[in-house]
């Protein structure tokens, strides 16, 4: 059965600027959270040596969950500044290894996967596949929120 990885950037790379003691550069540049997160999608490529990768992030600015409720996210604290400065070089660490970039305006990452699960395990005949065959979807994500994807028909499964 051909593979399908949709790797969760955002909560990846927030893991590893968590998990992982500053990193610089000999410029100084932290790095800590682009290194743990190119190691962990190496580590998701050698282990479940996909045919296919996608990799979503969040993109800056509100999203409809703001609109609908203004005080969503309200209390969370405001992520460090060098944890930010990552996510470009998170990109271009994807772009470099020819990985497709999903993103949307006014949603977040979980919203950009949950589409992308639900467009490419939907078929006429109600399996999951590619007409190349069958396709298991597996989803490398932090966030357990993305639990609610799991299916055993459609074969997603989430690796956190």
């Amino acid at each position: 059965m051909q593979k399908f990885l949709i790797f969760d950037g955002n909560a990846i790379i927030h893991r590893s600027y968590h998990a992982i003691p500053p990193l610089t550069t000999k410029d100084g540049t932290v790095v800590n959270a682009v290194y743990g997160f190119a190691t962990a999608l190496l580590k998701a490529v050698a282990e479940f040596k996909p045919a296919y990768i996608a990799v979503t992030f969040d993109m800056a600015g509100p999203t409809f969950r703001d609109e609908i409720y203004k005080e969503y996210k309200g209390t969370r604290v405001k992520a460090d500044q060098a944890l930010y400065d990552q996510i470009p070089m998170a990109h271009d660490l994807v772009k470099a290894f020819g990985i497709k970039i999903f993103e949307a305006k006014g949603f977040e990452a979980d919203d950009v996967i949950g589409t992308i699960v639900s467009k490419t395990t939907e078929t006429k005949d109600g399996e999951g596949g590619s007409k190349a065959g069958p396709t298991e979807t597996i989803i490398v994500t932090g966030d357990l929120d993305t639990l609610q994807l799991v299916s055993d028909e459609k074969n997603v499964k989430v690796y956190a």
